[in-house]
């Protein structure tokens, strides 16, 4: 039995399927959102029950959860712009906590999800081998997951094995839901039908050109087949980047979009709002060599590729969901 919270979410939703996909249906899945609520990203999904949220804990205290094997926690408030710091710790850091604790009294694995906003504007670059505490995230939301982060290395009594997995601009199908926290390649397909053309945030550092800011952009099907490979090769435990590695440009980004799309590239540039201009990231590209050199898989999907496979194949269909 494998354990997947936030299960209806973006990630979370996306992992069940690519468990599916591995032969794998007995899952127990975890989400504040109920399918009556949200039904889509798991109506193709095979699985043994839902619960939600605070239904988790009465379930591991039953004996049916020392059939577990691994717990996948996904779930989480994601949003880099909540200013409520008491729900943020109770959700993000306080919940991952208890499931940590809970794994390692019972000898059950554990991934959990971090984020690449744990690095803050990247003064200490973006290297999983650094050390956490001296990392300075923009927002409360970096900060409730690298207070976990900075917890979990600190335990002497772990799960058996255990990743903490820093996530960078993760897109892909099913995250339909996020509105303003949706990657740019969701809102891009939605205004280049809708208007023709792109807006993108003009910059405000010299050394950045409109547009040419960078991103270290990494598809939701290779965080999922990469996790499957997690869990079947147990590397040293420890906290890992999620990331392609290469940071893009979000011009980039736009011309595979309008490519996907057979439409000529029209970008416009607009000023960014007051409120994310100081916890803007100008440039994020994860260091992946500690995950290769514990033998795990390079990237295989490039963004031309990723985006290609995004708009033809899900967000162009009638149904988009994976």
């Amino acid at each position: 039995m494998i354990i997947v919270t936030g299960a209806n979410g973006f990630i979370g939703s996306a992992f069940v399927w690519e468990l599916n996909q591995n032969g794998i249906e007995e899952i127990t899945c975890v989400d504040t959102v109920g399918i009556d609520t949200r039904p889509e990203p798991l109506k193709k999904r095979k699985y043994s029950r839902f619960l939600l949220k605070d239904q988790l804990w009465d379930y591991l205290n039953s004996p049916e959860a020392q059939k577990v094997s691994w717990i996948i926690h996904m779930g989480a408030n994601s949003s880099t712009t909540e200013t409520n710091w008491d729900h943020l710790l109770e959700n993000n850091t306080v919940y991952s906590q208890r499931i940590f604790q809970w794994c390692a009294e019972n000898k059950k694995n554990l991934i959990y999800a971090s984020s690449a906003a744990t690095y803050g504007a990247g003064e200490q670059g973006y290297d999983d081998t650094f050390d956490s505490e001296k990392l300075k995230p923009l927002n409360l939301y970096g900060e409730s997951k690298v207070l976990m982060d900075r917890w979990a290395v600190q335990q002497t009594k772990t799960p058996p094995h255990w990743y903490g997995l820093k996530f960078f601009n993760v897109y892909g199908p099913n995250e339909y839901h996020k509105d303003a926290m949706a990657s740019l390649v969701f809102k891009a397909y939605q205004q280049i039908l809708a208007t023709g053309e792109l807006k993108l945030f003009k910059s405000y550092l010299p050394e950045y050109k409109d547009g040419e800011q960078m991103r270290d952009f990494i598809y939701v099907k290779e965080v999922t087949s990469w996790m499957i490979e997690l869990m079947k090769k147990t590397p040293a435990s420890g906290i890992y980047n999620m990331g392609a590695g290469k940071a893009r440009t979000w011009v980039d980004l736009a011309h595979a979009a309008f490519s996907s799309l057979n439409r000529p590239d029209n970008v416009k540039f607009i000023d960014m709002p007051d409120n994310i201009k100081n916890q803007y990231q100008y440039f994020t590209e994860s260091r992946m060599e500690k995950w290769l050199k514990n033998g795990m898989s390079p990237s295989k999907w490039s963004i031309e590729a990723g985006v290609k496979d995004y708009i033809q194949n899900y967000l162009s269909q009638k149904d988009p969901y994976l």
